[in-house]
């Protein structure tokens, strides 16, 4: 682990780095802390290093199999895209492909009516009607078949019109319902995932891109229903030209099979840069965002890191441009090679069309239809097949979405939980308990074997490291043991109902999240089904202490917080804790676990918290994580621990008197106040 120490504001802050933690083994219990508010700003010294160096040149993930079968094989995404959007609004689909199915008919139909106009006027040409005037025609009747052709092709031109709007304002709606529904389907998954999945740095690449599908595949459901509507038109126009000469349609296959090969292989080459550069675009969001964050700009500003932090974005967007451009180049000068074939065939076919009407086998009429069809089948069939080739590469990214969706958590509830004990009546034992972080060579925690007695105010004590959070982790089931068994009233955690088990556990951790939201629901995320009762998100911040702090906003409990939108008003760190605490007592859960909970308050703010919550907590299970003595001697016992053991057990007095390792740390610290 690599540290760099700073000063803060509130003391000193301590940045850990932790290259690659997931592959290392090394634990992220902490990462960037001011005091103990979490600034989730990490800069590795790596970051100066140019792209690929910090992986010794070699990609971090594997590039995904581009063989044609696997390209192909993608499409297998396509059919639950497909259910999906049905799922999503069958009347607006339905509407859809009606809609395109008018659409696709129109272009043959509009140019067959040329073909008649054409061939009419041609007939009143050759019958010698220009030579009259325009009453004598009109008088005659001969240009009421002309009239009529006109209108009809007018009124086609302003159906075609219609019809291309309404697609439009439907796919426009649909792709946005689809879009919301998978966001929200995302963030049900995402939430039903287990904490280390969150905490491994695969995931979050997976996680990443899957996102970006979310926003970014909403437009394919525009290109399969095009495709499905060229796919009507090239097969009218194809009729007709088959009708009048067959071998057209090979002529055009065969100019268009190259074109069509090479989108293949550029589409699959586009996105394996794309998978390939996932961590590096990660990267440069998160540069955006602490280079442009009022969440970061104090100590950026501070410590004059702006220049670092757009130095090393530039260098990585320099190096994912130069990579894509590299595509992008060999894909034009290709795509301009078959462009070229592709013209020569449709200037071949036109030369023999021509050829045949000048011969008397086609009219002047079939010479416009025939060519005008050719020309329009050959760009029709140039976008269905550089379609499909671009559908399997959007298939690819579809595999992004629907991969995550099959990421299954391992912690979950048994299929028939036992009730959570209400009240708990024994209390929680752990029984020769070892947990390794995934990945980890290290054991964060081993043989722990204790009991959090019922009813009893249990402190935590140790360095960092000394695995206090992880234990809050496991009585949470945010993990499951490695080995060993937690127990709660004599039977094993994993025998409840996940969410029950949670429900009655109110845990503050020390990197507690700051919500921008209102004063009012940053305390009733303690119990958000409880968000409108007033009476009860008041009591919970008297409790905490942060009533006074909520009576000092304009607009008290109705208060924005934080700067993020427009009216907001920020916090201290300490205010932010006062407000976090009270989530704890919001929860009003019979376990209450406190991480860390004062670490950025002033001595006489912390005295008033603690002697709240000692009774306040009369009756309930607590558990207290914290460094300050003059905070855990208020529990009934204190558990000792380093380098993942109990290694000693009791009360203040006890342990003091017993000259041990908690001595020595409280005679320690003592020393810094005389």
């Amino acid at each position: 682990m690599k540290a760099l120490t700073i000063l803060a504001e509130s003391g000193p802050a301590v940045i850990h780095y932790f290259p690659h933690a997931a592959a290392s083994g090394e634990r992220r219990e902490s990462s960037v802390y001011t005091g103990s508010a979490k600034l989730g700003v990490a800069i590795p010294p790596e970051a100066t290093m140019p792209p690929h160096a910090r992986t010794g040149g070699r990609r971090p993930e594997a590039t995904p199999p581009l063989g044609i079968r696997e390209r192909l094989g993608a499409l297998a995404n396509v059919p639950p895209f497909i259910k999906a959007v049905w799922q999503t609004s069958p009347l607006l689909t339905i509407e859809n492909l009606v809609l395109r199915l008018l659409r696709a008919l129109l272009p043959v139909i509009t140019l067959f009516v040329g073909k008649l106009i054409i061939d009419e006027v041609t007939h009143l040409i050759a019958g010698g009607a220009r030579h009259g005037s325009a009453s004598e025609w009109l008088a005659s009747g001969e240009l009421d078949r002309l009239w009529w052709l006109l209108a009809l092709e007018f009124s086609l031109a302003v159906v075609a019109d219609l019809l291309g709007r309404l697609v439009s304002l439907v796919d426009s709606l649909l792709s946005e319902l689809y879009a919301n529904a998978t966001s929200v389907q995302l963030m049900e998954h995402a939430a039903s995932l287990d904490l280390e999945d969150f905490e491994d740095a695969d995931l979050q690449d997976r996680l990443d891109r899957a996102r970006r599908q979310v926003a970014g595949r909403s437009g394919l459901l525009s290109q399969l229903f095009g495709q499905a509507q060229d796919m009507v038109t090239i097969v009218s126009f194809a009729v007709g030209l088959f009708v009048y000469a067959p071998w057209l349609i090979l002529l055009l296959l065969v100019a268009l099979v190259p074109a069509f090969l090479g989108e293949m292989h550029f589409n699959a080459k586009s996105y394996a840069v794309s998978y390939e550069w996932t961590p590096e675009r990660r990267e440069l969001d998160y540069l955006r965002m602490v280079g442009a964050s009022a969440q970061t700009a104090k100590e950026v500003k501070s410590f004059g890191l702006n220049n670092f932090l757009i130095t090393r974005y530039r260098e990585l967007s320099k190096a994912m441009y130069a990579a894509n451009r590299k595509i992008a180049v060999r894909r034009a000068a290709w795509g301009g090679l078959f462009t070229t074939i592709g013209t020569l065939g449709y200037y071949a076919a036109y030369a023999l069309i021509a050829w045949r009407t000048a011969r008397g086998e086609f009219t002047i009429g079939d010479l416009t239809f025939l060519s005008a069809s050719f020309r329009r089948l050959r760009t029709l069939l140039e976008s269905l097949l550089a379609g499909f080739s671009q559908l399997a590469g959007q298939a690819l990214y579809l595999d992004d979405l629907f991969s995550f969706f099959r990421i299954q958590p391992e912690i979950h509830s048994p299929e028939h939980p036992r009730p959570f004990p209400e009240p708990i009546l024994e209390g929680f034992r752990f029984e020769g308990v070892g947990f390794r972080y995934p990945g980890a060579e290290r054991w964060a925690v081993r043989d722990l074997s204790f009991t959090l007695r019922a009813g009893e105010v249990l402190a935590l004590v140790g360095e960092n490291g000394a695995g206090k959070t992880t234990i809050v982790k496991l009585l949470s089931r945010l993990y499951d043991p490695d080995e060993g068994r937690i127990l709660l009233d004599g039977h094993p955690l994993a025998e409840y109902d996940l969410e029950a088990l949670r429900s009655h556990i109110g845990v503050i951790f020390q990197d507690f999240v700051r919500y921008y939201l209102r004063a009012s629901e940053n305390i009733a995320v303690g119990r958000i089904e409880a968000r409108d009762d007033m009476q009860r998100i008041e009591d919970a911040a008297q409790r905490s202490l942060a009533d006074d702090v909520i009576a000092r906003l304009p607009k008290g409990y109705e208060q924005m917080l934080g700067k993020l939108f427009k009216g907001g008003v920020d916090l201290s760190g300490g205010e932010w804790q006062k407000i976090a605490i009270a989530r704890a007592y919001m929860r009003a859960a019979p376990l209450l676990v406190l991480d860390e909970p004062t670490a950025a308050l002033d001595a006489r703010s912390e005295y008033g918290v603690f002697q709240r919550f000692k009774d306040l907590s009369e009756g309930k299970t607590a558990v207290i994580i914290s460094h300050r003595f003059s905070t855990v001697r208020m529990a009934d016992r204190i558990l000792v621990l380093s380098q993942g053991r109990v290694v000693e057990v009791g009360s203040h007095d006890e342990l003091v008197a017993a000259g041990g390792y908690y001595a020595e740390l409280f005679e320690l610290q003592a020393a810094g106040y005389r």
